[in-house]
């Protein structure tokens, strides 16, 4: 079953959130599952986060992790397929190419394989021009003496 939802009205009392809604279409689409090479995502924290892929047999080499703009792109192909005859093949040797969204302001920090484990660490850092900030609420500036006013000119 397949729902559409109609983002319309929001659009009407919304600026700027265009992204937010092809986020939202993207995801209700069906696409194909692919849980290939599976994975974890951890947030640490309020502003860290966490991808672990499971890629034994991997070499660091055949990885390629990419960011273009607000999409992370994690792919592999192995340079050499094994030698000789499978009489059983359990072990994945095929490419891979795993996508993901990440929000506005997040960067990967750091990309680390070890023990057949590719760990991508991402963090959240807001501008210092977008955070809250408080405003001081000036007094008005006394009039001088020696300003005469528009009205007292007509006089």
């Amino acid at each position: 079953m397949r729902t559409a939802f109609d983002f319309a009205p929001l659009h009407r009392a919304s600026i700027g959130f265009d992204h937010v809604f092809d986020l939202l279409e993207n995801a209700a689409r069906g696409q194909a599952p692919d849980n290939w090479p599976p994975f974890d995502t951890v947030r640490l924290d309020d502003d860290a986060y966490r991808i672990t892929m499971a890629v034994a047999g991997f070499r660091r080499e055949e990885i390629d992790v990419t960011v273009e703009g607000n999409l992370l792109v994690i792919s592999g192909e192995h340079a050499d397929a094994p030698q000789g005859e499978f009489l059983h093949r359990g072990i994945a040797y095929r490419p891979f190419n795993r996508r993901f969204e990440l929000a506005d302001h997040v960067r990967v920090v750091s990309a680390t394989l070890a023990d057949g484990l590719l760990t991508v660490e991402l963090k959240r850092e807001i501008p210092e021009a977008m955070k809250p900030r408080r405003i001081a609420i000036d007094a008005p500036a006394p009039q001088a003496d020696n300003v005469r006013r528009i009205e007292d000119q007509a006089a």
